[in-house]
């Protein structure tokens, strides 16, 4: 809310500067057009003119506010308990002062609240001009904003619209904010809605209150429709592409989530770890493991992937899926080694057998036997590294081992006499 803060601060100083020229004369061509009031019929009314006590005393502290000579904070406090000493009589000048003391207060710290009260006061009594009382209306919900008073926002803003029937977007757009923060989503919805048809030329803000509602209902449909128009509407915003991707991952529509991040990273557009995260998960899904691999090999070597076990073994598993199986080792050589787990290993070995080096496997197999693999499993492909290495010896204590598992006992006696007919062959004697 620290915009909004910033924003009222703003608003106030450039109220506080014009109330005092609306008071000293009213020009009615000018007032008229100032107003904008847009009801049908409408007829601007006779100026109301502060009394001449009021409005002397007014002045004085208008005067004192505008004292370049004294620090703007000790002039604002000056001119705030001049105010304060004025008594009014008439419901106008009541209302005059309520509203110019209000204004001071807003950028003063801590007093938003009392700014607040004085406001509602003085549009309350509904004796302001009508410009004056349009301005109060909005500031009213403006300030209400501030103090995440939303609500009481909801009702000054509606007054506002009523008041001027106008239909603002900008109006609209806080409304709908105001409902988000209340978790009013079907309201927020309707606002933003409201705030779409009323802004001359689009505006994103709207649509990104209505995607918020969306996901906070978990209608991921309806945020997809929204982030779709998004797009179309602001192309070259880099946010909306990624976040079209992303819900069209939470619809479980893979394909088109792989085409929206795809064209994002042909534009440039995707620089964030999640969002390359989710790149490479599609191309892997989408059967396209190899620009997957390639992806992550890339931001691995560039620092915005990481090389931690996960990581490594998910590019391994990748390179496995591509059928590049001695990449594959690699990365499941060295997500074992980060991380000392012997299923890795094993799996390393595995890669290595498929690519014929049997002396890498048994020493990739060795190591996850010695760091607490599943010995059942680990024995036989040892068995197989050792048999396919010549080292038939070796290649019948493994089997032995794999024998001890009920689950691969069938399969490890088939290979027991072929084993040993291999040896035997070589006058080797097992």
């Amino acid at each position: 809310m620290k915009g909004i803060a910033n924003k009222m601060n703003r608003i106030s100083k450039l109220l506080v500067a014009t109330s005092m020229l609306t008071m000293a004369s009213y020009s009615s061509v000018a007032f008229s057009q100032q107003i904008a009031i847009e009801c049908p019929g409408y007829e601007l009314p006779k100026t109301k003119l502060l009394g001449e006590r009021s409005g002397k005393k007014l002045n004085s502290a208008y005067e004192v506010y505008l004292n370049e000579e004294l620090d703007e904070r000790v002039r604002t406090t000056q001119a705030i308990e001049m105010l304060k000493e004025i008594e009014p009589k008439e419901g106008f000048d009541k209302a005059m002062i309520e509203r110019f003391l209000g204004q001071l207060l807003i950028s003063e710290e801590g007093r938003a609240s009392e700014a607040l009260k004085l406001l509602e006061t003085a549009a309350g009594r509904e004796e302001l001009n009508d410009k004056e009382q349009a301005e109060t209306l909005k500031l009213v919900g403006d300030l209400s904003m501030q103090e995440e008073k939303y609500q009481n926002a909801i009702t000054w803003y509606d007054k506002w619209m009523k008041f001027t029937c106008k239909s603002d977007g900008d109006t609209w757009t806080r409304i709908a904010k105001a409902y988000i923060e209340l978790k009013r989503y079907d309201d927020t919805l309707k606002a933003a809605d409201s705030a779409i048809a009323a802004y001359p030329e689009p505006n994103k803000n709207p649509y990104q209150l209505k995607i918020a509602a969306y996901h906070e209902i978990k209608d991921y449909v309806g945020a997809v429709r929204v982030a779709e128009t998004l797009i179309e509407l602001f192309p070259s915003e880099k946010l909306w592409w990624s976040q079209l991707g992303f819900f069209y991952m939470l619809t479980e529509d893979f394909q088109k989530a792989l085409s929206t991040f795809e064209l994002a990273y042909k534009q440039g557009f995707l620089s964030k770890k999640n969002e390359i995260r989710a790149l490479v998960q599609l191309y892997a899904q989408n059967e396209v493991p190899i620009k997957s691999a390639q992806l992550q090999k890339k931001y691995m070597d560039e620092g915005l992937l990481d090389k931690k076990s996960n990581d490594l073994a998910q590019l391994a598993n990748t390179l496995l899926q591509a059928r590049e199986h001695k990449e594959a080792a690699k990365y499941f050589g060295e997500a074992a080694t980060e991380a000392s787990d012997p299923d890795l290993f094993r799996k390393q070995g595995v890669m290595l057998m498929q690519v014929e080096d049997y002396r890498g496997a048994i020493a990739a197999l060795t190591k996850a036997l010695d760091t607490g693999a599943e010995p059942g499993k680990t024995h036989y492909s040892l068995m197989e590294a050792n048999f396919y290495a010549g080292n038939y010896r070796q290649a019948n204590v493994h089997a032995t081992e794999a024998l001890k598992d009920p689950t691969l006992r069938r399969t490890t006696r088939a290979w027991v006499p072929y084993i040993k007919q291999k040896a035997d062959n070589r006058g080797i004697k097992i």
